[in-house]
């Protein structure tokens, strides 16, 4: 059996459990009927860490217990799970799954703000319940004549623009510095493009960075006609007081496709019948998960053959400076 032993401690998909078996040692923690002690066995020879953003916090404390960690391999673009800073400190490299996914997220974002200014799941609700026969589904917002205003223009982020362009959109963005390479127009506050726009997209990182940047004060900005629209982290919203700008007509709707604490979603939201909400599904489907798994994989792997990994986050690079 190869001596590369990888650990699992939570169950990921079974192409990634099926590949690393059968080219390395894979620990599937939460198999073990007493985990701790089964830690406390493996720690001492494990090379690697394979994990998805469901798992527990990757903080200081859970690297701490593995003296041979040399790589961790995370499904997912985002990795505000792992503690990367903690991880470079100890000398570990993480990778993520960038890229593959980008155009699947681009699309269920264009998809959560049609159906939010339409208010497409209420019209069907609205025909499943009988209620047609007895009149109109009332009239709605649209996206004619408005602008779209993304925070964090990245990879995902330029692929929602260019949708947005392509349905008749201006496009306007925020982040933390000005991209020369792009034709729209960039405001160096977040307050600024949220006065500017009444569509306010979020795709950006979460993390310590980023976290409750959308609060009271951006809203407010956003103003009554807006609609805001969050596939970036659950993490990047106030969302008492999103909650809060919703139920008194700050802003007009809200689609969201992420929240502070998944699968965990407050009853006020759901209340909100002006309100869209999705299962956080921005990536998926079986297409767009297998190549980020197969990514997981072919991280792992490479790095076992001695090889750079292929997708190392910004914070960890290879090789490490």
């Amino acid at each position: 059996m190869p001596d590369f032993e990888i650990l699992m401690p939570a169950p990921m998909m079974p192409m990634i459990s099926e590949q690393l078996s059968a080219r390395a040692r894979l620990h599937k923690l939460w198999e073990a009927d007493d985990k701790v002690a089964e830690m406390a066995r493996l720690a001492p020879r494990i090379k690697a860490l394979a994990v998805g953003g469901g798992h527990q916090p990757i903080d200081a404390g859970f690297l701490a217990q593995f003296p041979t960690l040399e790589i961790v391999a995370s499904f997912g673009v985002g990795y505000d799970h792992v503690d990367v800073n903690a991880a470079r400190q100890r000398g570990v490299i993480v990778t993520h799954t960038p890229n593959v996914l980008n155009e699947e997220v681009a699309d269920t974002a264009l998809g959560l703000l049609l159906a939010t200014v339409r208010q497409l799941p209420q019209a069907d609700r609205f025909l499943r319940s009988g209620a047609w026969p007895k009149g109109n589904f009332p009239l709605t917002a649209t996206l004619r004549g408005r602008s779209l205003g993304i925070v964090g223009l990245g990879r995902i982020g330029k692929a929602i623009a260019t949708r947005a362009e392509a349905f008749g959109l201006s496009v306007s963005y925020h982040g933390r510095n000005v991209q020369k390479d792009v034709p729209y127009s960039y405001y160096p506050t977040l307050l600024g493009l949220a006065k500017a726009c009444d569509i306010l997209l979020v795709i950006t990182p979460g993390g310590a960075g980023t976290q409750q940047m959308i609060n009271a004060q951006v809203l407010e900005a956003l103003g009554p006609t807006g609609i805001f629209i969050n596939v970036a982290r659950g993490s990047v919203v106030d969302e008492p007081a999103l909650i809060a700008a919703l139920q008194k007509g700050t802003i007009l709707s809200a689609g969201l496709d992420v929240f502070a604490h998944e699968p965990n979603v407050p009853q006020a939201l759901i209340d909100m019948p002006h309100v869209v909400l999705l299962p956080h599904v921005g990536s998926a489907t079986h297409h767009t998960r297998d190549a980020m798994a197969q990514l997981v994989i072919d991280n792992l792997l490479a790095w076992q053959k001695g090889q750079p990994p292929l997708t190392p986050v910004p914070e960890t690079p290879f090789p490490l400076l």
